[in-house]
């Protein structure tokens, strides 16, 4: 789809070309595309011969034209890997970067330099493969200082003999494949030998090294299962999108990378990862397995194109139970984190800053923010948060947290105006300087709490805005109060002002909720262990012993609490979940 100059806007494909084009003409368009919709001046149509040939096109020229209204992928660069040169008599191990062509083994990809270097540096310590350049190699008179320090076992100068050389080559291929298990029981046979033959020096080098690789080997949570995969998660807010691609190789987790495709507002996570999978795997090595943290659009056509393309089957899997569920968990995770970490960074917040002063008709821009929310459950160990915001963002060094007592319980107004009560009598001292604006979560109900909060303290000057859930409670739809006024003003769901008062509101609530959940724990630490079925007066102890009390144990994760003898996987979980259940705020 083109404008009027030929600017291309939008690039898509379609298995029914009428169905498809006429969609764009109903009257149910999302806002992204009626915006489309006023700028196209023709539609110009290619032919393909087959859905994957058309799914290809697409990426590509999706990546060569970046039309304004597609998810657009930035990052296109190649990856490193770890090169052998099986060809050579001593093969050597090199970091390696571009096209994979030629002689010699391949490993990877990795997802930075700073992973192959790490895993370069550890394969020195394990097997003394060279990984001097050529040229170094052939020139020798004596061993170098890595010979000396023992991370190369001297080939240069016939040091090593090319049986025993061949013998940590293959070790080598067989740690990098993911096959460590079968390294450690070839050492496991070779030192027995070397003891029965009274080679103590020998067996004493082998046991050294069983013990460095099984140090490498404790459980993590990419260990306990081989193959090649990759996991991708996505997450979105505030008008961005971050993707994270973690790489696991042989069942070992080689390291993650974060993406922030550019996509037009209204983009949904499926449609956000279809594209994002048609045109990152374009051109890059696919494993035979994708898990992603949600089903992408036309997923059995993507499963077919990278089929086709990788020479091996290739699926798609959005739905993942036990070790490879936390795989996922952890994805999603990284993903928010890298999201959060973009929000944070200083050119876009100052940007949402200027966006809140034009909103809001500030003389200038607002230098310090508060904000205040309650959390609680049923009225049971209320808390109040208060987080602030000033030039350079989340001011976390002033964030503070209320204990809520003398209330009725689940009184919202009253928590409300004694959090602000006790902050703001502070702020009458001079312990902290009095805020630009006052946000708090909630409608007219909570504004006028808290203006009769400031009222009673004489606190003027501040402007209060409240901030509530639209009507569906969908992200995007909040409703903003001013003191006063009957009906809330509405900002776009793509304005920066908007995406900046989300920002601060959820960081209120995440504090808040944060803040119960420690103290709803801590009163029932003790009865949540007590309370657990198949946990008697000795395995009790047993878990306080080896975790150095309650605090310990509820920080462990259900791996940790298993590894305690007499904890079976199933009752660990029992304890994970009695320490860690989380019922809901308002």
């Amino acid at each position: 789809m083109v404008d009027a100059e030929g600017t291309v806007l939008y690039v898509g494909k379609a298995k029914r070309l009428r169905r498809r084009v006429s969609s764009y003409f109903s009257r149910s368009l999302s806002a992204r595309l009626q915006r489309m919709m006023e700028q196209v001046a023709d539609i110009e149509v290619t032919i393909a011969r087959t859905e994957a040939e058309a799914l290809l096109l697409e990426s590509n020229l999706i990546k060569s034209l970046r039309p304004r209204f597609n998810v657009l992928l930035r990052d296109d660069k190649s990856y490193p890997y770890i090169y052998l040169t099986v060809q050579d008599e001593f093969p050597r191990l090199a970091f390696y970067r571009g096209p994979r062509k030629g002689p010699g083994r391949f490993f990877g990809p990795y997802p930075s330099s700073w992973a192959v270097r790490e895993t370069l540096q550890l394969l020195q310590k394990l097997f003394p493969v060279r990984q001097c350049e050529d040229g170094f190699f052939r020139n020798r008179s004596r061993p170098c200082l890595q010979y000396q320090i023992k991370r190369c076992s001297g080939p240069c100068v016939g040091l090593v003999s090319a049986a025993d050389y061949a013998q940590d080559v293959a070790h080598t291929i067989k740690f990098l494949e993911g096959r460590a298990e079968e390294v450690v029981n070839d050492l496991v046979a070779a030192m027995e030998t070397a003891a029965a033959a009274l080679n103590y020096e020998r067996a004493a080098v082998l046991r050294d090294q069983i013990a460095t690789l099984r140090r490498i080997q404790q459980r993590q949570y990419v260990s306990g299962e081989g193959g090649d995969l990759d996991i991708i998660a996505c997450a979105q807010g505030y008008g961005l999108s971050s993707v994270q691609v973690f790489f696991i190789r042989g069942g070992r987790n080689l390291g993650n990378k974060g993406f922030f495709p550019q996509a037009p507002d209204g983009t949904d996570e499926a449609t956000l990862m279809a594209s994002f999978l048609a045109q990152y795997y374009t051109d890059k090595l696919i494993p035979p397995e994708l898990i992603v943290s949600v089903a992408p659009e036309d997923a059995q056509l993507l499963e077919d194109a990278f089929s086709e393309r990788a020479g091996h089957r290739v699926r798609i899997r959005p739905s993942v139970r036990t070790e490879r569920a936390r795989w996922l968990e952890m994805a999603r995770g990284n993903a928010e984190v890298a999201l959060k970490s973009r929000l944070a960074s200083q050119a876009g917040y100052v940007r949402r800053l200027a966006a809140l002063r034009e909103a809001l008709d500030l003389d200038g821009l607002p230098e310090r923010m508060e904000c205040f929310d309650v959390s609680h459950t049923r009225g049971e160990h209320t808390v109040a948060s208060c987080v602030v915001f000033d030039l350079e963002g989340p001011r976390k060094s002033d964030y503070r947290r209320f204990n809520i007592e003398g209330i009725t319980p689940g009184d919202d107004y009253g928590a409300m105006r004694q959090a602000l009560s006790r902050r703001y009598t502070r702020v009458k001292r001079g312990e902290y300087p009095l805020p630009d604006l006052l946000f708090i979560d909630g409608g007219p109900g909570q504004l006028s709490a808290a203006s009769d909060a400031l009222q009673e303290l004489g606190v003027g000057g501040v402007q209060l805005l409240g901030v509530s859930k639209g009507p569906d409670r969908r992200p995007g739809t909040e409703q903003i109060w001013l003191l006063g006024q009957e009906s809330p003003v509405i900002l776009p769901a793509d304005s920066p002002a908007m995406h900046l008062i989300e920002q601060i509101r959820d960081e209120a609530h995440r504090f808040a909720i944060t803040a119960h959940r420690q103290r709803r724990a801590k009163s029932r630490t003790t009865s949540a262990l007590e309370g657990i079925s198949g946990v008697g007066p000795k395995r009790r102890q047993r878990l306080l012993q080896h975790f150095g009390g309650l605090r310990g144990l509820a920080l462990a994760g259900v791996e940790d609490i298993a590894g305690v003898n007499g904890i079976s996987r199933q009752l660990a979980q029992q304890i994970y979940d009695a320490f860690h259940h989380e019922a809901p705020g308002p």
